[in-house]
């Protein structure tokens, strides 16, 4: 074993600890330091035993058994966690060495976090981990972004233990400056809450509308996860609805319909509204789960409230090939809506966002994974500046195909009284979208009315204002123009 590790971690916990195993299998010396320290020894006793670890049991310890520069990886909890740990960390280390962030930190700590530590002349790369447990095992989507000198000293780390494409590409790359890497990571959990939701309503129709069993779901899902649909999301979804209790049960009809949330979701929603992007089906998704999560008060609202009937004579066949154009349709919008905030987040925070490079990012490895990734590289290769993927052609048609059945799925999801959020969010966007005028000339008109806010009028060059005396009580007084 070498004297000095190449790399320190903080925090055995599940991904922590399957992710030094995974340094340590592509031939990497790691030094690993958990705050219970008992957990260390237990590590070394168990999993690593007889492998390339050191373990130390302080900071100081895990420090003074680092190469030059020292690489100091925290998978720890976000939040506070993280600065306490910054602080402890700080006083061990020299210039040039590097201080990074694996958590699911929200990007604008991992600003303020790069600032401070390179103040101190030091190094700071905040770097989402995508994939669990498997991933942080085997090869997960790792998404760097931070000091962009911080690089090249962990690129070889990063990647030989990233997931790998078809032809070997590593599902890492670096991303950008500041929180660059925390942001792309926060947009895919944001698309991950959008599969997930859309996934559950196809779920729901089949089994409430089609009055299907998990079995044939399963097999269902199974078909889809052969064809265009192919992904993770799919893959683990087959694999849930065909398994059993120790009853011969299925096992997913005995938990409880209550989901919970890290705050992924909801922060890639707050950050939409503040770039002001209409992440429309990420948004509903994560409604999903807090409508999902006040079980009490739907329990009682069901003895009291009434829907209409489930047709039970709707045609099986028709209805899962239709349900198959939805979901690739609103898989496509998810997509459409993130790389569209991604976009206006780089405006915004002036970093240089590879597209094609993230879509190869999440490839292989990440909770999102699938093959029509594969399509969006292609997409932004084709046209660097393509403005949304709803406007590249091998895109365009698709969804243009799948609209029909689309449409019969919500329609008849909506007539049945079956809720379909996601779904028809996702499919309101896209009418939306190409429509070439939409309705808020009236709520323009509306806005100046009530409050003298102004408006543009189509016969008139873009950025001249007007106001009506809508009353013929008010003034020639307007509000200042500004966007929120």
């Amino acid at each position: 074993m070498k004297k000095l590790a190449d790399i320190g971690l903080i925090g055995l916990a599940v991904m922590g600890e399957n992710l030094v195993l995974n340094m340590e299998s592509k031939g990497y010396t790691v030094a690993v330091f958990n705050r219970t320290t008992a957990r260390v020894d237990e590590f070394m006793a168990g999993r690593g035993e007889g492998k390339n670890f050191i373990g130390a049991h302080s900071i100081e310890e895990l420090c003074a058994s680092l190469e030059r520069p020292r690489k100091v990886m925290m998978l720890v909890k976000a939040g506070k966690p993280v600065d306490d740990f910054i602080e402890l960390i700080i006083p061990h280390l020299e210039e040039g060495d590097i201080i990074i962030d694996g958590g699911n930190s929200h990007f604008p700590d991992t600003i303020r976090r790069a600032k401070y530590v390179e103040s101190k002349g030091l190094l700071y790369i905040g770097t989402g981990v995508s994939g669990g447990e498997e991933g942080a095992l085997l090869g997960p989507s790792i998404m760097p972004g931070g000091s962009p000198a911080a690089w090249p000293a962990v690129k070889d780390i990063f990647q030989s233990i990233s997931a790998k494409v078809e032809d070997g590409s590593p599902c890492c790359d670096w991303v950008g400056e500041g929180g660059a890497g925390h942001f792309v990571k926060m947009v895919h959990n944001g698309i991950e809450y959008g599969d997930m939701q859309i996934i559950c309503e196809a779920y729901q129709i089949m089994k409430e509308m089609l009055g299907m069993s998990a079995h044939e779901m399963h097999e269902v899902f199974k078909v889809w996860n052969e064809g265009d649909l192919d992904s993770y999301l799919i893959e683990i979804t087959r694999d849930i609805l065909g398994y059993k209790d120790e009853d011969g049960e299925p096992m997913v009809e005995k938990i409880l319909d209550t989901a919970g949330q890290k705050g992924t979701g909801k922060w890639t929603g707050v950050s939409a509204l503040d770039l002001g992007i209409p992440l429309t089906l990420i948004g509903e998704s994560v409604f999903a789960r807090c409508l999902s999560a006040q079980k009490d008060m739907r329990v009682e609202a069901s003895k009291v409230i009434s829907g209409p009937a489930v047709d039970k004579t709707i045609g099986k066949t028709q209805m899962i090939a239709d349900l198959k154009d939805a979901l690739f349709g609103a898989k496509i919008i998810s997509y459409a809506q993130g790389y569209n905030l991604m976009m206006e987040a780089a405006n915004e925070y002036k970093w240089n966002l590879n597209y094609g490079g993230i879509a190869l990012m999440w490839r292989g490895g990440c909770i999102i994974r699938s093959v029509f990734l594969g399509d969006i590289k292609k997409a932004f290769d084709k046209n660097p500046n393509l403005a949304n993927l709803l406007l590249d052609p091998h895109f365009k048609e698709i969804v243009e195909k799948a609209q029909a059945g689309w449409r019969r799925v919500c329609a008849t999801a909506l007539t049945n009284g079956i809720p379909v959020p996601a779904l028809t969010s996702a499919l309101c966007y896209f009418d939306g979208f190409r429509s070439e005028r939409l309705p808020a000339n009236l709520l323009q008109a509306q806005r100046d009315y009530f409050g003298a806010h102004t408006y543009e009028r189509i016969d008139k060059p873009r950025g001249e204002f007007f106001h009506t005396n809508w009353t013929g009580r008010g003034g020639d007084t307007t509000s200042r123009t500004y966007v929120v």
